[in-house]
């Protein structure tokens, strides 16, 4: 069966300097796969550019959703074009955690949720049957049902800001999530919210594709798989014992293995 994602060869840049040099990866439905790597890795483009971000342009290359080929070639129609934009890979399944969530003033949480719940699936419930439905995952993800009434992260805390990208993640239900460096800091309490919200939604036809620079994380959330990347390359892959080995000895010998 084919990955529901897999990225062959993959090369980025951004403003004419190349970030990406040749990454491959395939992620299969049910797996949890971790990126590791330390600052300036390439670790958040990839997760932009997987999503869509125009800003990243793919200078060679394969990503495969689902079967379906992401990065346009030549030959590619206007209309060709559009249906592979950020917009329609969310309502195709994909769903992005950001590092930093931006703040949308005058939108509530449930109000957004709604707007993008019906983007995703086409389901258009009313405000009172989307109350219901976060409310039930605010209670099982352990947060406060008051949430969902303020605006959409604003004056929010960082942990906060996390929180709400798992109560978005738990209802529109993605079919691959991209969380970009989404324990990024966090107190331990919130970053066990942002674990068990990955757990409860841990399904076999769903996978995930974490982002990471510590082990912290992954020591709530066990992954299948674990990929170093390093100046814009995977440079080596292993299971769960690999973030471990990382933690203890950090990404200096990976540097001298490439470097040589």
């Amino acid at each position: 069966m084919e990955p529901i994602l897999h990225v062959s060869n993959l090369h980025v840049s951004v403003e004419g300097t190349s970030i990406l040099n040749g990454v491959d990866l395939a992620v299969e439905r049910g797996a949890i796969h971790a990126v590791m790597g330390p600052n300036g890795s390439g670790k958040s483009t990839l997760a932009n550019v997987l999503m869509g971000n125009p800003a990243y342009k793919v200078t060679d290359g394969s990503i495969r959703y689902k079967g379906r080929e992401l990065v346009a070639g030549d030959d590619w129609t206007d209309e060709q074009i559009a249906e592979v934009t950020a917009t329609n890979r969310g309502k195709d399944g994909m769903f992005l955690a950001f590092q930093y969530p931006e703040e949308i003033p005058g939108v509530t949480i449930v109000n957004f949720l709604r707007q993008a719940l019906s983007n995703r699936s086409g389901q258009d419930l009313t405000v009172l049957e989307l109350r219901l439905k976060v409310a039930d995952t605010m209670r099982e993800l352990g947060m406060d049902p008051s949430f969902a009434d303020r605006y959409l992260n604003e004056g929010f805390s960082g942990g906060e800001r996390k929180r709400n990208e798992v109560l978005q993640m738990a209802v529109l239900e993605p079919e691959l999530a991209i969380m970009d460096e989404t324990d990024s800091g966090l107190d331990i309490d919130a970053l066990r919210v942002v674990a068990e919200g990955v757990n409860r939604l841990r399904d076999p036809e769903r996978a995930f594709v974490v982002i990471t620079h510590y082990q912290r994380l992954l020591e709530y959330i066990t992954p299948d798989v674990v990929h170093i990347l390093l100046d814009g390359r995977i440079v080596e892959t292993g299971g769960p014992e690999l973030a471990a080995r990382i933690e203890g000895e950090g990404y200096d010998a990976y540097r001298q293995a490439v470097g040589s």
